[in-house]
């Protein structure tokens, strides 16, 4: 499909108008989870750009399910997926309100932070895998390619997890000069049971 689609419906075809301006946020890749170990996005690998193409990225999740009760989380490398263990530093928040009125909680997440961490950094945090529990959301990430700067984050999402509606927001950044060239998402056990994930760049 060719031109721009006038509203900012996150579809997978075609280019979608931005709100940054300048530019419009094009389709690049959707991956599909049935029961997936993990997701992965490796520039240069079935059809996957993430690189100096686009100075901004987008990743959109949609639905996603785990298969036992976990954390959504990722990891960026920079040897094309051989390694996901990027020094991160990170801050993250979470807000949470139950249907029975109860909580209401704004928290500061120490346990889900990182500083100078190599580890995976959650992002959606504990979903159950109650049979209409799921997560969705979306997440920024700048200039990937660039070799003489940090590689910053920022992700916001909403899940329900047992009767509550949950929001998450981390920002931070990847502490390397490197390219990221690989992004790779997971649940801290079990599968991703069912969702997707869609990759799109920004022309600017």
């Amino acid at each position: 499909m060719s031109g721009i689609i006038a509203q900012n419906t996150l579809d997978s075809s075609g280019l979608i108008k931005s709100r940054e301006g300048g530019g419009a946020w094009t389709f690049i890749k959707k991956l599909t989870a049935s029961s997936s170990s993990t997701l992965s996005f490796v520039d240069g690998s079935s059809d996957v750009v993430l690189d100096s193409t686009y100075k901004l990225y987008l990743f959109t999740f949609n639905n996603i399910h785990p298969a036992s009760a976990a954390h959504f989380r990722f990891q960026g490398s920079i040897d094309t997926g051989s390694n996901y263990n990027v020094a991160m530093t990170t801050t993250v928040i979470q807000t949470e309100h139950a249907e029975n009125g109860s909580g209401g909680a704004l928290t500061y997440e120490t346990g889900s932070d990182k500083a100078q961490d190599t580890s995976f950094q959650n992002l959606f945090i504990g979903i159950s895998n109650n049979s209409d529990d799921s997560g969705s959301g979306y997440m920024y990430l700048f200039n990937p390619s660039s070799t003489t700067f940090v590689k910053h984050i920022m992700f916001r999402g909403s899940d329900v997890s047992t009767a509550t509606a949950t929001e998450q927001m981390v920002a931070g950044y990847f502490n390397t000069t490197s390219a990221i060239d690989a992004i790779q998402f997971e649940f801290s056990t079990g599968n991703i049971d069912t969702g997707d994930i869609c990759l799109y760049g920004l022309t600017i």
